[in-house]
């Protein structure tokens, strides 16, 4: 019997303590079924097996039924963090799955609902030459814009009779099929944060404080379940974050959680303005207090 806050890691179910809905609950994202999309194989699948990091007696030995949780502890060692640009999970499951044929594990919604498409067992095809290592997520924020091109954010976010920034939802989405009746999703910060990413300067919304509590408490439960997932981020000599890819040779070495700017040269995402030490400093007390 299922309380509802479960995620499927190589086929076992593990606590997360926030709202999960997976591939096989009513209304959730199922990347098993076959895809259209333009980067899928011939039947149709985006997601494949993690077989590039084993090897070939391994490989022969779970492929009937595929990984094992066992293998998953020992091999996958990183979690990759996107935003969407798509805005809800729906729109970027429909735009990712459908239109893409690509896949990803994890989708975080504007309310902190977490959707599971695929068992982590899988290789997901999110992140490039991180594939085979890692559990990736989307969470949905419309992404971050050069100084000045302000059109889409101005088209996302406007002023509510409170005063407060809050999500506008362009008409062409309907209700953007967020799980909360009546939610209204604001960004953990009135105003967009300006940084640098890629050596760009970048304007971006926050994240909704309900997307951070549901992100910290998925991130506790992953890297408790997959230790190899190490709590931090990549951090330069001065002990502050990366804000660039990392070189092939430190990715290669990196355990952890990190951003898809960390994998690829041409991606920025989760952008300036997400938290890294919110995210980080609150996974690894809710770690320290299951321990207690």
């Amino acid at each position: 019997m299922r309380s509802g806050d479960e995620i499927v890691v190589g086929g076992r179910m593990v606590h997360t303590g926030t709202r999960v809905v997976l591939w096989s609950d009513p209304g959730g994202y199922n990347a098993y079924a076959p895809s259209p999309g333009e980067t899928a194989d011939a039947d149709g699948k985006c997601y494949g097996s993690r077989s590039d990091v084993l090897d070939d007696a391994y490989v022969a030995r779970v492929a009937p039924e595929g990984w094992d949780y066992p293998a998953l502890r020992r091999h996958v060692d990183q979690f990759v963090i996107h935003y969407d640009a798509c805005g809800t999970s729906r729109e970027c499951f429909r735009v990712l799955h459908d239109v893409r044929g690509l896949s990803v594990h994890f989708l975080l919604d504007l309310d902190g609902t977490v959707y599971q498409t695929l068992d982590a067992k899988e290789r997901a095809w999110h992140a490039t030459t991180s594939n085979g290592r890692s559990v990736g997520i989307e969470i949905a924020n419309i992404g971050a814009y050069e100084p000045g091109d302000d059109a889409v954010l101005d088209e996302w976010y406007g002023v509510g009779a409170d005063g407060r920034v809050r999500v506008t939802l362009p008409a062409r989405l309907g209700d953007g099929g967020v799980r909360t009746p009546g939610f209204v999703a604001r960004p953990a910060r009135d105003e967009p944060v300006e940084g640098q990413i890629q050596g760009q300067t970048l304007r971006q919304y926050d994240l909704t404080d309900e997307q951070y509590g549901a992100l910290i408490r998925l991130t506790a439960a992953l890297c408790t379940a997959l230790p190899e997932i190490r709590c931090d981020y990549p951090r330069g000599a001065d002990g502050r974050l990366v804000t660039h890819s990392l070189p092939s040779d430190e990715l290669e070495a990196y355990r952890g959680v990190l951003g898809h700017e960390h994998v690829q040269t041409n991606k920025v995402d989760p952008g300036p303005a997400f938290d890294w030490e919110r995210v980080v400093d609150g996974a690894r007390r809710l770690m320290r207090e299951r321990d207690d």
